[in-house]
């Protein structure tokens, strides 16, 4: 199959102001994608699609501030690549969502090699730091590409070891935001040796919502996920989790019982982890793996009608709950063809009256 054409300027604009309007998510995006084909489609279809649903809304953002995004990412040298670009990485075309946008700093074609994520604890001990180095070094000569999030701890020590033969650090703010402040001579090697990616615009600050962004595409990026340390209750332990929804192998290095951070792997390995002590554990795993999971099934919009019936959208209104439901039970409930309900699904979300989520779910 030849690969789609390359999308015009004003199309990749189109997609980035899409992705900034309020209530269009990852899911929201791919899916108005699929009906209107473009974003400049979608774009022209919006206030009818929210009117219908009766919301209301300013629609997308001014065309100025598109273009100050822009202008933003021209003074520091960064590079946009939007979903449909040649340069997006086909693994994180193939999660459910991927991200509409991409910011990126330094070598992008890092993330189109055989990557692998290496995270853990911020607090982390000197032997954790120790093993997170090694290990990325070790995966490092053996041509994978290091994935973390630039935090401190595990993370610095896997970019740290990775540096020299690739690696890609995944932030939650902008890619000028370089956090913590402590890491910047570690940003600044990255920057030139390395890649920096993020879904936010360029000057923005992270905040704790974006986080679980962040590790999305950190495990979206990878073929695997390893975990040095962590507790119970932490980010690393959400990007193992999504690993595993996506459909990636997670890896987890055991510990002491006598340390709290070594809770989080251990309890990953009960769950069915893979153990790993150095790289022939991750190189045993994947000479037995699958492929990484193809993109999702054919477009759900096909045969829908250009313009949903306002009882249905009414209907599918009131089936809606706070408990996410599956997007097929729906259309069961409501008598009525899975596209048809798609559509008024997606009307109802870009009225705010429904959450689109990945996995074909939806809930009020």
């Amino acid at each position: 199959m030849s690969p789609p054409p390359p999308l015009s300027e004003a199309e990749r604009f189109a997609r980035l102001r899409l992705a900034r309007t309020d209530r269009v998510g990852p899911v929201t995006f791919r899916q108005l994608l699929d009906r209107y084909e473009t974003a400049e489609r979608a774009l022209e279809a919006l206030p009818e699609l929210v009117r219908r649903a009766g919301g209301r809304g300013d629609g997308p953002p001014p065309v100025d501030q598109i273009e100050a995004e822009y202008a933003a990412g021209d003074r520091i040298g960064a590079q946009l690549i939007v979903l449909g670009d040649a340069a997006y990485p086909e693994p994180l075309a193939a999660t459910d969502p991927s991200p509409p946008v991409l910011w990126t700093l330094g070598d992008v074609s890092l993330m189109s090699r055989p990557c692998i994520a290496v995270v853990g604890a911020r607090i982390a001990s000197a032997g954790g730091q120790r093993i997170a180095r090694g290990l990325a070094q070790q995966l490092g000569e053996a041509g994978h590409v290091v994935v973390s999030g630039l935090a401190r701890g595990i993370d610095g020590a896997a970019h740290a070891g990775g540096l020299p033969t690739g690696t890609v650090a995944v932030l939650g703010g902008g890619v000028d935001d370089v956090y913590p402040p402590d890491n910047a001579d570690l940003y600044r090697q990255i920057v030139e040796q390395g890649c920096i990616v993020s879904e936010s615009p360029v000057g923005a600050r992270a905040q704790a919502k974006d986080f679980p962004r962040r590790n999305r595409i950190i495990s979206g990026l990878s073929r695997g996920v390893i975990v040095v340390e962590a507790e119970l209750r932490s980010g690393s332990l959400i990007t193992a989790r999504l690993a595993a929804e996506q459909g990636r192998d997670v890896f987890a290095v055991p510990g002491s019982p006598l340390d709290p951070r070594s809770r989080g792997p251990n309890e990953l390995l009960r769950q069915g982890a893979i153990l790993c002590e150095g790289l022939e554990d991750v190189e045993r795993a994947f000479s037995t793996l699958r492929t990484l999971r193809e993109p999702g099934p054919d477009n759900l919009f096909r045969g829908a009608p250009d313009e949903v019936d306002q009882a249905l959208i009414e209907r599918v209104a009131d089936l809606l709950s706070p408990t996410p439901t599956p997007r097929d039970e729906l259309a069961r409930a409501a008598k009525a063809p899975i596209g048809a309900v798609a559509a008024a699904l997606l009307e109802l979300s870009l009225a705010g009256r429904a959450t689109l989520l990945p996995g074909g779910l939806a809930s009020l």
